[in-house]
């Protein structure tokens, strides 16, 4: 790891109290959760049959053949065992002490929350909240987990989905709204573990007006040029020495 690097980013964390963070599934690798697009992530498996990841997670797919994408969305896009790393603890703390303003992430795992984040954009929605269709009632992920086939509704029997954006699907306008302020009126904007390569979503980041944008990815990005600092080592290593853990 480039100590340099990491004086660098300390120093800029030090000089602002008004950070946002923008993340991707990158984020999450270290807590055991593959990313989507890497040479090993999900997109990239051999699922042994002709429909491909992208259309499993599709509105279509969902609404055509429930029972296929729930056996898909359960083994592959809930991971309950899953804790928070160094990165998003590092990105709670940092909340706490008034420097970070909020959190912008692409992931649906609940992950930030969980580490204690108070003002996280979940722009794709969030594996921890499922509805039912019919009569709105909420069900955590215990629910999707433990019914067998498609989840059902214990009040109206209705069919339950996922509170997460599915391709065909448009994000929720309120919480785009929200991370484009936030990120609008941001000082410094963090950048990691994405490779923004997902539209809208990573056109977020032209919003940025502020006077440093840190990038912290292990490959490299359209952004890079623009960054005032690029670092490609693993994020929640970045943060653990940032942080002095």
């Amino acid at each position: 790891m480039d100590t340099e690097k990491i004086n660098a980013l300390r120093q800029i964390i030090d000089g602002s109290q008004n950070i946002v963070f923008f993340g991707g599934a990158g984020v999450s690798t270290e807590s055991g959760i593959p990313d989507f697009r890497s040479a090993d992530g999900i997109y990239n498996q051999d699922l042994g049959r002709e429909v491909s990841p992208e259309e499993m997670i599709s509105h279509t797919f969902f609404v055509r053949h429930t029972a296929d994408f729930y056996a898909f969305y359960k083994d592959k896009l809930i991971y309950p065992e899953a804790k928070p790393n160094d990165c998003h603890r590092a990105l709670a703390e940092l909340e706490r002490q008034g420097k970070v303003k909020a959190v912008v992430t692409q992931n649906i795992d609940g992950l930030h929350e969980m580490a204690g984040s108070k003002r996280v954009y979940d722009i794709h929605g969030s594996v921890l909240r499922n509805y039912c269709e019919k009569c709105g009632a909420f069900y955590g992920a215990d629910k999707i987990l433990k019914s067998p086939g498609v989840p059902t509704c214990d009040k109206c029997g209705g069919r339950i989905k996922p509170d997460v954006v599915l391709y065909e699907e448009s994000l929720d306008e309120n919480k785009l709204y929200g991370a484009m302020q936030a990120i609008a009126q941001a000082d410094v904007l963090l950048v990691g573990g994405t490779s923004l390569v997902v539209y809208p979503a990573s056109g977020l980041i032209r919003y940025f007006q502020g006077s440093k944008l840190v990038l912290i990815n292990k490959s490299e990005t359209a952004a890079d040029r623009y960054a005032d600092l690029v670092i490609r080592d693993p994020i929640a290593q970045v943060f653990r020495a940032v942080m002095g853990w």
